[in-house]
């Protein structure tokens, strides 16, 4: 199929969206299929760019500025993003293309107008990615009430909704939030589970032999640091197991909450905490494999349900987590069910420090967890299966071209 996948975060940005999409747009060029990515940019300085992406060709539009500027900017970016990336697509060398099928990655909720106008063009289908149920959680967090900033925001997330015909969510959970959308007649709701690309082990630049972490077995967090992942009660976990002299804290990655956190530990005087700026998506693989659990945290005010990006990296390599997240989420059930860690809550803290000391004394001397957590990765999270999923829920209703 000729496809065009739309999204705001690919290579070289190193967040797990930007990984996730690198390694779906080599699956569908693997399989044969014309992928092209369009992308909104901000600092071109000209309309394109087309660039070859392992066979995939990315078409990066100038749009205005969305990332790390105040909400009212970012906002008002946003809303006018797809309108200017369709201007600058028509004077690009691509404007005359047409395509099987409109593929498009939330978050960004304002997607929706530039799908509709590729879907209208191509006379196909559109299939919605969406991993984010927005403004939903951030209700959920009090980061915003029902009043009008939410009813704007929600308008336009309905509107991506109505442009779609098939929507793959991440858990079964998340399908309360479509039971309307689904009504009309040739719509598709799915399941769709992430995926990731199975990797080698390779050189990190992070060398625990060379810290203050050296000879201790190591709970490790890598990823974003902000207000939806509640992090402060990971920090209290590390103080209560201070004088564990074989245990540790590792905590990679960037986020409106990284500079506290690590300011928070110096203030506690905690020697088994080390905090490191992100690395790039190859180093993980050889950073899990110095480390003995992966760290997953959700806010406990969070309604919607998640599976982080960084799950799927730990199953990948094998290691069992500790899951501190809201209560019903779906990646309870997934963890215990598959027996590939433990979770708990922020409010049964004392339930929570005692589950980490099992798991981590645990997996000292029993690997059977590490190869279950391979095995889970295999059956549930490889981009064969996704990409496979998408021309599927695509084609199913449009034919194959």
């Amino acid at each position: 199929m000729k496809l065009v996948l739309i999204a705001d975060t690919f290579p070289p940005l190193r967040t797990s969206g930007a990984v996730q999409l690198r390694d779906l747009s080599r699956e569908f060029v693997r399989q044969g299929h014309d992928l092209t990515v369009l992308l909104p940019t901000s600092d071109l300085g000209q309309p394109w760019l087309l660039e070859d992406f392992d066979g995939a060709r990315v078409l990066r539009l100038n749009a205005p500025k969305t990332k790390d500027i105040n909400y009212v900017r970012r906002t008002l970016g946003e809303l006018s993003m797809p309108f200017v990336m369709l201007r600058n697509l028509r004077k690009s060398p691509l404007a005359a293309e047409r395509w099987d099928g409109v593929v498009w990655y939330a978050p960004s909720i304002f997607f929706g107008p530039i799908a509709s106008a590729l879907k209208k063009t191509g006379n196909c289908k559109g299939y919605l990615i969406i991993r984010d149920i927005f403004p939903e959680w951030a209700v959920d967090m009090g980061l915003m009430g029902r009043g009008l900033p939410y009813r704007f925001f929600r308008a336009v997330a309905n509107y991506q909704y109505s442009v779609a015909d098939v929507v793959g969510i991440q858990t079964p959970g998340n399908a309360v939030y479509f039971e309307s959308w689904k009504k009309k007649p040739g719509r598709e709701l799915e399941v769709l589970q992430n995926w990731l690309a199975d990797a080698p082990v390779g050189h990190c630049s992070i060398n625990l032999k060379n810290t203050i972490l050296a000879g201790r077995r190591v709970f490790v967090y890598a990823g974003n640091m902000g207000v939806a992942q509640g992090m402060d009660v990971l920090l209290d976990l590390a103080e209560q197991l201070k004088a564990r002299e074989d245990i540790g804290f590792l905590f990679v990655g960037r986020g409106s909450d990284a500079q506290k956190l690590a300011a928070n530990a110096k203030a506690r005087g905690l020697d088994n905490v080390l905090f490191h700026d992100e690395i790039e998506p190859d180093e993980i693989p050889g950073l899990y494999a110095q480390c003995d659990v992966g760290l997953v945290a959700l806010h406990p005010k969070h309604k919607t349900h998640n599976i982080p990006g960084k799950f799927l990296t730990y199953m990948q390599s094998g290691l069992p987590v500790l899951a501190i997240i809201n209560s019903g989420n779906d990646l309870v059930d997934l963890i215990r069910r598959e027996r590939v860690g433990v979770t708990g809550t922020a409010d049964s803290f004392d339930t929570l420090l005692k589950n980490a000391k099992e798991l981590i004394d645990h997996c000292a001397g029993d690997h059977t967890m590490k190869h279950r957590c391979r095995a889970l990765y295999e059956k549930l999270f490889s981009p064969e299966k996704a990409v496979a999923q998408i021309v599927s829920g695509l084609s199913k209703s449009m034919g194959v071209r």
